[in-house]
């Protein structure tokens, strides 16, 4: 899942950027208004970070913007500010929570995955589709009760698809969402990794759940839970 963070603190922006990539999310920053603009315009972002008091354009301006441009990403706005204008007023804008700073890191982190259930769907912590249970927070999967292993990229693939299950889902929808853009990416990564999902879930007893849509994407449906 992809994020951006911004925030003018760069000692803040640096630790909060840390402890998300630390629980699995590609992370872009921007330190002032204009920046996080031109970023969340070109970019599909699954949360957007977003603090109030910014240099150059401040976040209620960004955040009007962004949803009168129809980006649908999921806002979080961030505030020392903490009076009841100040909240109604972004949430008018078209934001869709509000965190008052100071914050505590797990507040954070909980606030940002329930946003991402909100966007694709699904109000459960965990991803359950028939035999198959993916369980984000903890980076956990599980077939039949029984754990299965995935590297941490092979693990984002699978939960992005398993956010869009019954829908197919591109390779630059999969590229944007779960790989850096500074990465030296080669042209068959998301097959090879796509392939090796696949191989570890047939294993598992999972065979046939990712289909290949030819020019389309990948589609990943759900299997019958085993009793």
């Amino acid at each position: 899942m992809r994020i951006l963070y911004v925030e003018d603190s760069t000692s803040l922006r640096q630790t909060i950027a840390r402890g998300l990539k630390t629980e699995g999310f590609i992370v872009d920053l921007a330190e002032d208004g204009i920046a996080a603009l031109d970023l969340a315009l070109v970019t599909e972002y699954d949360v957007i970070i977003l603090d109030i008091m910014l240099p150059r354009m401040d976040g209620f301006e960004v955040l009007r913007r962004l949803r009168e441009a129809e980006v649908n990403s999921q806002i979080l706005m961030l505030s020392a500010r903490v009076t009841i204008e100040d909240r109604v007023n972004g949430l008018e804008l078209g934001a869709d929570d509000y965190l008052v700073k100071p914050f505590a890191w797990k507040e954070l982190l909980a606030r940002v995955r329930n946003l991402i259930r909100h966007r694709y769907g699904h109000q459960s912590k965990c991803l359950n589709m028939g035999s198959l249970t993916i369980d984000p927070q903890s980076r956990r999967i599980w077939v039949s009760e029984k754990e299965l292993h995935l590297r941490p990229r092979e693990f984002s693939i699978l939960e992005h698809l398993a956010f869009r299950v019954g829908k197919v889902v591109s390779r630059t929808e999969l590229i944007e969402h779960i790989y850096d853009h500074t990465m030296d990416l080669k042209s068959n990564a998301v097959d090879s990794a796509v392939c090796n999902i696949r191989k570890k879930l047939a294993l598992a007893g999972c065979e046939g759940m990712i289909s290949t849509v030819p020019r389309r994407g990948y589609l990943l449906q759900a299997t019958t839970r085993t009793s």
